[in-house]
């Protein structure tokens, strides 16, 4: 089974003191490497995350980069051609998709390009608009 992880799962999977952190854990414990992937703009959402915390969570770059290195031991990382980009700004420009939304628009299309079968967030509502990864978007 092929997995797909949002940073939205990511974040409480290293951040033990998370609401969500022994679900999304276990979840990102799942599997093999190569059946395992988040998309290359979740790195970047990663480290903002912990990098901006507030102070009691906050880390400084190195830190970060540590846990960014278990990600891409753990998970395939999973990156838009160009066309694959403007493809997909296209079809959300035709399909109503406004604002911030555009950035689950091309987690979306990583997912699909993953062949996932299972797409990981805490974010339902923001994935479970897009028709084509609907059934196959789950929390941890």
């Amino acid at each position: 089974m092929k997995l797909f992880f949002d940073c939205s799962v990511l974040v409480p999977a290293f951040l033990t003191e998370h609401v969500h952190h022994a679900a999304s854990n276990a979840a990102y414990q799942q599997g093999r490497r190569e059946d395992r992937s988040c998309g290359a703009q979740s790195v970047a959402e990663f480290y903002s995350t912990f990098t901006g915390f507030p102070s009691r969570f906050r880390l400084d770059g190195n830190e970060v980069l540590l846990m960014i290195g278990d990600i891409l031991e753990k998970l395939s990382i999973v990156t838009l051609a160009a066309d694959e980009y403007v493809s997909t700004i296209h079809d959300a420009a035709r399909d109503g998709v406004t604002g911030a939304t555009i950035y689950d628009a091309l987690l979306a299309r990583c997912a699909i390009k993953a062949q996932a079968d299972v797409i990981y967030t805490w974010n339902l509502k923001h994935f479970q608009q897009f028709p084509e990864i609907r059934s196959r978007v789950r929390t941890p």
